[in-house]
């Protein structure tokens, strides 16, 4: 079962000539965590679309918009309502994850198949192929 993305409107996720486009490897995953919990039943597509433009309609409706718009974040964000709505984990369990995946050293999420021979921390929670 694939989710049926949005071409246009609030709910379409960005697009490069057809082409979803990622920033950050992290919106690439959380993408991805959204369409598989659709696919393995979690929850139905429209239940998740009501919930990223929703989001979407709270940030343009927020009298100050400290942030700038990010897509993703929002997608994020619904889809965390959509598996705390479902009792499927907690608001407090994805708290804590989010933070403790924030305290994360910056350069965590680079591939793993690119040339090591450079120095940069490695202080990681996994063992790298070298």
């Amino acid at each position: 079962m694939t989710a049926p993305l949005d071409i246009e409107g609030p709910a379409a996720p960005p697009r490069s000539n057809g082409e979803l486009v990622f920033a950050e490897p992290w919106e690439s995953r959380a993408f991805g965590m959204a369409v598989s919990l659709h696919g393995a039943g979690a929850f139905t597509w429209p239940e998740f679309r009501d919930a990223l433009i929703a989001r979407i309609k709270a940030w343009e409706e927020s009298a100050v918009q400290d942030e700038p718009y990010d897509y993703y974040r929002l997608w994020l964000a619904a889809l965390e309502d959509v598996v705390t709505g479902l009792c499927a984990v907690s608001t407090n369990e994805v708290t804590t994850r989010a933070q403790a995946l924030a305290q994360r050293p910056p350069g965590h999420d680079h591939r793993d198949d690119h040339d090591h021979n450079h120095d940069h921390n490695h202080d990681h929670d996994h063992d790298h192929p070298h």
